[in-house]
């Protein structure tokens, strides 16, 4: 998408704004995960009981919720932006599980735009799409303030 002025993000509410490229998730960057977080459930981390049990290991879901920005850094470029916020997360879904070596992408859907503290609070729809897989794995709404210069 080209860049857009902050002033038109109100005008763009209910737009689809991009879809990321596909990511790969790798056991080592869920066992990263772990380690960064203290979570350690077997689903995720011991590959041969979950392999066993359930097929294999499975990504933590708030690790395929915290790829969010990651994926969709650039779907949405503002212009003059000089600093942006988290603000928050409405309606957080895991909706599927995500299996360690698929890949998933972001698909991101513009469903506010309002003026906030000097700047421009925006609220996305995010879907974390599995590759080959009907139900995402992840359906979330972000909430950002973002201010220009």
């Amino acid at each position: 998408m080209n860049p857009v002025e902050i002033n038109d993000l109100p005008g763009m509410v209910g737009q689809e704004v991009g879809v990321s490229d596909w990511l790969e998730i790798s056991q080592e960057r869920v066992n990263q995960f772990a380690e960064a977080t203290g979570d350690h459930q077997w689903i995720h981390v011991d590959v041969e009981r979950a392999t066993k049990e359930i097929g294999g290991p499975i990504a933590h879901g708030y690790l395929t919720l915290s790829l969010i920005p990651f994926l969709s850094a650039g779907l949405l470029p503002i212009k003059g932006v000089v600093r942006g916020i988290n603000y928050g997360s409405d309606k957080v879904r895991f909706t599927n599980m995500v299996r360690v070596g698929s890949r998933v992408r972001l698909r991101q859907k513009l469903i506010g735009a309002e003026p906030k503290s000097g700047g421009m609070q925006i609220k996305n729809e995010c879907t974390i799409e599995i590759e080959g897989q009907d139900r995402p794995a992840c359906v979330a709404e972000t909430i950002s303030v973002v201010y220009g210069a």
